[in-house]
């Protein structure tokens, strides 16, 4: 049986990770836009340290911890300008 987790998986794993995020920054002191922003930067370095301990494959055949990371790196970007534009 292989380690590496499987697609469904790891995209659940991901929306449950976007939830507790949300969630999080709902309370933050900083506003909920701030707050989300700095959760995903902590998101990203945490999924490529995680691929780094792991070894994952950057471009593997199912998605992993690196997949995760790039998709959270897009929802802080679109956060990030959402935040400058108001």
């Amino acid at each position: 049986m292989s380690r590496a987790p499987s697609s469904p998986r790891v995209m659940a794993r991901f929306a449950v990770r976007i939830a507790l995020l949300a969630t999080f920054a709902a309370f933050g002191s900083i506003g909920f836009g701030n707050s989300l922003a700095a959760l995903l930067w902590m998101s990203i370095i945490l999924c490529a340290v995680v691929g780094l301990i792991k070894r994952e494959p950057v471009f593997g055949a199912t998605l992993n911890h690196w997949d995760e990371g790039v998709a959270f790196g897009a929802l802080f970007a679109l956060v990030h300008t959402l935040n400058q534009l108001i």
